[in-house]
């Protein structure tokens, strides 16, 4: 049975996964198998998995044109060929209900669900070399993967757990002897009496798993995970040069570089996975209200909070990339915990919040931190954080990886999912007209004011809303201008019009300190794609020489009164020359930006046939309009004259 979708399934599926949209029309019109298929199949593959509609142009971006595919079974058949052909592509993940035809509104396009291939299974890559052949998934485009990329997945694939290896050049005295005594102490504590306290140091470091022998070459030696958790900074640099580890308190609810006590490894401590732990974890609780109570006579200074924090500190250290380029960074700030790691997660966010599911990428640090009671293998650590949160009735945390560069992050906000900050101010902008709108959408502002931003998948997991319906109410918001979007597709995002476009993850930004080994780029802001804001994001009102309307509410009496008068010669006329009509536009547009509606209103003509034929080539062939905003479907646009032509407007 062929599965019935709307233009509006179309639109709610564009924000909901990443979907890529092909012609598929082949030289007969019928239908046939693109070439750069197999590029979006790969890149999928190796990001987050996706969506391919064949028989569907989507040009502009975000928007699409319904073409079908004539001959589905041709079609069909070339994309089962060569999935089996390893010369055309590595790996077939696709089963019979990955590719399933599709009709929308009377057409059929054939529909290919890419899922997201294990660790196990990257690199997907065309052809039959992985270097040049992979790709992987950016800005809703294909992109060839660097060599650095591709050798961090063939390891991710041979290695179950990266902190395994015993490091050649590297003995005991490279690790920090005040380090092991903490953590032996600890291990004391936990557990008095075990038999592994009263070995000798090497021996108990042994037992632990912190120095190994590898049996293969025959050679013993400290493992990397030995070196992350008792080396010093500058020896574990040698084995890995891009090691950085940072903890920040920011003074106060905002994204600001601004500290007030940082830790990193800068000579006065060891540097090392487990005295970073000691100190943070410290630091992070250092206030926490704890509340009276008592169990067999002693009193419990610990929480749910508490406990969430070590949880999601420890995951942070045990699932990190430490060959990647980012460092971890642990934030506090009055309103939140923002946690991040290097490197993405092995299973899916949505599967690993549900708890059961395990993949950690340093087995050996998990092990040693489960040891000393700090962690948990039974992949309950997340649903813990979850659940603990929740039960404080706070907003729900919220877990996200970026791709470039690789890093997962997690943001655990001390604040209610309603909070009265946020309430007082949407009222302070839009009045009581904020009390009338419906609930979702009430619940979508305040997101969006209390997260700096908000977007189709924040919604879908705050809400028991359909996809469809989330896509139709935020069009609303747009239209009403009581949101901005930016992006296309599943990176579009949306932030309320007085607050401008938040850098991703703002909450980590920023720059690491001069004496450091080296300064991460993405630390200033990321990720590296969203590294600067757009040009059309970084306007601000007082930057223009020119007065901006975009809303014919936004003009007093006396401007509305000229603009009619320049304006009436067309607008009384149904049909005029298109030189009276483009010297009319370019006189109302005279040493002030105007928006489509208000030009559209004085002319009395349709906005999108307007635009279309008018001001879009005054913009592109004659250059004679210059835009507000390089993106020309910013719902803000405006546009204002470059030049006059000296001709009078004539009938």
């Amino acid at each position: 049975m062929i599965e019935i979708l709307t233009e509006e399934d179309l639109s709610a599926l564009s924000e909901s996964v990443d979907l890529e949209c092909k012609a598929a029309q082949g030289r007969d019109g019928k239908g046939e198998l693109p070439q750069d298929f197999w590029k979006s199949y790969c890149s999928m593959a190796n990001t987050d998995g996706g969506t391919i509609l064949l028989g569907i142009q989507e040009k502009p971006a975000g928007e699409f044109s319904l073409l079908g595919i004539a001959n589905l079974e041709r079609v069909r058949k070339a994309l089962w060929d060569n999935l089996q052909n390893r010369q055309v592509v590595s790996l077939c993940l696709l089963a019979d209900s990955n590719i399933q035809p599709v009709q929308i509104s009377g057409k059929t396009v054939l529909r290919i669900e890419v899922p997201r291939a294990s660790r196990q299974q990257r690199p997907v890559h065309l052809g039959s070399n992985p270097f040049g052949g992979t790709f992987v998934r950016r800005h809703e485009g294909d992109y060839p993967a660097d060599d650095e990329t591709v050798r961090r997945m063939l390891a991710e694939r041979v290695e179950d757990s990266r902190d395994e290896r015993v490091l050649k050049g590297f003995d005991f005295s490279d690790l920090d002897m005040d380090s092991v005594t903490a953590y032996r102490n600890r291990f004391s504590a936990v557990k008095p009496g075990h038999v592994w306290l009263d070995l000798p140091v090497r021996e108990f470091l042994e037992s632990v798993g912190a120095i190994g022998r590898n049996r293969e070459e025959g050679y013993s030696g400290v493992r990397l995970a030995g070196l992350l958790m008792f080396g010093r900074a500058e020896v574990i640099r040698d084995a890995l040069p891009h090691y950085m580890v940072d903890y920040q308190e920011r003074p106060e609810p905002k994204a600001d570089k601004r500290w007030i006590d940082r830790l990193v490894p800068d000579g006065t401590w060891s540097g090392n996975v487990y005295d970073f732990y000691r100190r943070v974890y410290q630091r992070l609780t250092a206030d926490l209200k704890v509340p009276f109570q008592l169990q067999e006579g002693q009193r419990i200074d610990d929480t749910p909070v508490h406990e969430a924090l070590r949880e999601a500190l420890v995951n942070t250290l045990i699932h990190g990339d430490y060959s990647g380029r980012v460092s971890v960074l642990v934030v506090k700030r009055p309103d939140m915990f923002g946690f991040r790691n290097p490197g993405r997660m092995r299973i899916p966010p949505e599967i690993a919040i549900l708890g059961s599911n395990s993949d950690c990428r340093n087995r050996r640090l998990q092990t040693m931190f489960q040891l000393v009671g700090y962690g948990d293998h039974a992949g309950s650590g997340l649903p813990k954080i979850y659940r603990n949160w929740q039960g404080q009735h706070w907003r729900r945390p919220l877990l996200y990886e970026l791709a470039e560069p690789e890093q997962t992050l997690m943001e655990l906000r001390m604040t209610s999912l309603v909070p009265d900050e946020a309430l007082i101010e949407l009222e302070a902008h839009m009045g009581a007209t904020f009390r009338t709108l419906p609930e979702l959408e009430r619940l979508t502002l305040v997101t969006a004011v209390t997260e700096g931003m908000v977007n189709h998948g924040r919604l879908r997991e705050i809400s028991t809303v359909h996809p469809a319906d989330i896509t139709k109410m935020l069009a609303r918001l747009v239209r009403d201008g009581f949101l901005i979007p930016d992006g296309i597709g599943r990176g579009m995002i949306y932030f309320v019009p007085w607050m401008s476009r938040p850098l991703a993850s703002e909450t980590f930004a920023a720059d690491q300190p001069a004496a450091t080994v080296y300064k991460t780029q993405e630390l200033n802001a990321l990720p590296q794609e969203l590294a600067s804001l757009p040009q059309e994001l970084e306007y601000k009102a007082q930057e223009f020489r020119q007065p901006l309307y975009v809303e014919i509410a936004d003009l007093t009496p006396a401007e509305l009164s000229e603009l009619e008068a320049i304006s009436a010669t067309v607008r009384e006329k149904g049909r005029v020359a298109p030189e009276v009509m483009r010297n009319t536009v370019l006189q109302l547009c005279q040493g002030r930006f105007l928006g489509l509606r208000i030009l559209a209103s004085l002319l009395d003509r349709d906005a999108a046939d307007l635009s279309r034929r008018v001001l879009n080539p005054l913009v592109k062939e004659e250059k004679s309009l210059r835009l507000a905003f390089p993106r020309p479907n910013d719902p803000r646009q405006a546009y204002t004259s470059t030049s006059m032509n000296e001709k009078d407007t004539e009938e």
